[in-house]
């Protein structure tokens, strides 16, 4: 544990030291959200954006009236967190779920460092661990050890009711992280509609495993999500290029709903070294 939180403020250190120098200010930012409430009511302006007129107002024929929102003070941060089987593809000393750790552990420590209510839910096909929103250090660190500590009980994967599940448990606008690999069919109408609730970041780990598998001959492969065990031929050109393929368009796929939904996306191999494309996110969502 200590080993893990040493490493969490290492790449904590980083980032804020490299954010601040190329952006010249808090690296808050990209917790902020787009969270706001409603705060008075103002005659229509020309440039106004039609989206915020109240027409239940305007109807009474008094003139056109539009919404005043203003940012809450107080936003929450929530991650998703995919802790299936498939998460752990790679090497013994660091396989995808350890990198989802990290990059997880490390993002709720900027949250928290900027008085933000932190939640966590860690999925399989079943809820593996919950942690209700809340602020402080103790929050937290709660967090960090949950997350540290975690053994999940089931090995498959259902993303779908990961995603319904935090549209449930989360009644106002919140910025959710969600990390998974990804490997499940038929989110996509839950991720549409935490995405049109929800200021939704989609963190997409993988490994090279995945996208260039060594040339082994034909060897067993187990599924540790359903137990089979299958022999393939890992010398194949034809199996090797399929493989490519499939995870391209598998990836290709999501960052374009991610796109449609207005959803930020970032692709992280699991043996990289992540904080550039953090850096690089928070700059983005800075500008948003």
């Amino acid at each position: 544990m200590d080993e893990f939180l040493a490493r969490l403020r290492n790449f904590d250190i980083r980032i804020r030291k490299a954010v601040n120098s190329q952006m010249r200010g808090s690296f808050r930012s990209i917790f902020k959200g787009s969270g706001l409430e409603f705060s008075d009511l103002r005659t229509y302006q020309y440039g106004d954006d039609v989206r915020a007129i109240d027409w239940n107002v305007s109807s009474k024929g008094h003139g056109t009236f539009v919404k005043v929102f203003r940012e809450e003070k107080d936003q929450t941060v929530f991650f998703v967190v995919d802790v299936s089987a498939s998460q752990l593809v790679g090497p013994h000393y660091r396989d995808k779920l350890e990198a989802t750790k990290e990059v997880c552990g490390v993002l709720a420590l900027s949250a928290i460092r900027e008085a933000n209510h932190v939640g966590l839910y860690c999925f399989s096909d079943q809820k593996e661990r919950y942690i209700k929103p809340a602020n402080g250090l103790k929050t937290g660190y709660q967090l960090i050890m949950g997350l540290y500590k975690l053994k999940p009980e089931s090995g498959r994967t259902n993303i779908a009711d990961a995603l319904l599940f935090t549209l449930n448990v989360l009644k106002r606008r919140s910025v959710v992280i969600l990390l998974s690999d990804f490997i499940d069919q038929s989110y996509e109408h839950n991720l549409r509609a935490l995405a049109q609730k929800h200021d939704l970041v989609v963190i997409h780990l993988y490994d090279q495993r995945e996208v260039k598998i060594p040339k082994l001959g034909i060897i067993p492969v187990h599924d540790t999500e359903t137990g089979r065990t299958v022999w393939m031929n890992t010398s194949s050109a034809s199996f090797r290029a399929k493989l490519h393929d499939t995870f391209r368009q598998n990836q290709s796929r999501l960052e374009r709903l991610c796109k449609q939904f207005n959803a930020n996306y970032l692709a992280l191999d699991s043996q990289e070294d992540f904080v550039p494309k953090l850096v690089e996110l928070f700059r983005v969502r800075k500008y948003q």
